[in-house]
């Protein structure tokens, strides 16, 4: 490599690595803010509430790699821990299952880098968190939970919805993990929908 070529490289790379971060922060910023917009849905109990801050996730782990991706669900999460309500247990659930979604859809797209990979990856990264939330809630989450409302009457919420369930761990596979699954959809949904605009933009070509 000549030396020209090495002065117009380095410059690039500096220009690229900037953009890279302040994406990061940007994408990191509205993740947080996407964890206040959550709504509830009909077929879980009231305390459970839907949002999207995995988004902005996936459309950095796709953009950037999946590092990028999981370090915008750390950075999202060490921002709630400011306010959290239950002493970092339900942000480190978060994270754990943010970060299992975004790792696996962007080392598959990062594999090969395609729009069937990206759909492949992004499924199998919702299906492992949607498996990892068994095992988050259960052992992290719940129990804490039960120091603000009895273990019974989590359980007669869900038996409100459906009474086949006769135990909390009953619940959580019926009900939180295709509700984890379905919320990983959603966000790969959405960032099918918006990626290729964003695209040009993240990356500096637009």
């Amino acid at each position: 490599m000549s030396e020209t070529t090495m002065t117009q490289t380095k410059p690039q790379a500096k220009k690229m690595d900037i953009r890279k971060i302040t994406a990061t922060g940007m994408l990191s910023a509205i993740s947080f803010v996407l964890m206040f917009m959550d709504f509830s849905v009909p077929f879980m109990p009231s305390f459970i509430k839907m949002d999207l801050s995995e988004l902005p996730a996936l459309i950095g782990a796709f953009a950037y790699g999946p590092i990028v991706g999981v370090i915008i669900c750390l950075i999202k999460n060490l921002l709630h821990l400011f306010i959290s309500s239950t002493g970092g247990v339900g942000e480190l659930s978060n994270f754990i299952l943010g970060a299992s979604f975004v790792l696996v859809a962007g080392f598959v797209y990062k594999w090969k880098k395609n729009r069937k990979s990206a759909l492949i990856g992004s499924i199998a990264g919702a299906l492992v968190m949607a498996v990892f939330s068994v095992f988050s809630n259960y052992f992290l989450v719940y129990p804490i939970y039960y120091n603000f409302m009895p273990q019974d009457a989590i359980l007669a919420a869900y038996q409100l919805i459906f009474s086949g369930v006769d135990n909390i761990l009953e619940c959580l596979i019926v009900f939180n993990m295709p509700f984890t699954f379905l919320k990983g959809i959603l966000s790969v949904i959405i960032t099918f929908l918006i990626y290729k605009r964003l695209s040009p933009i993240l990356k500096g070509s637009h």
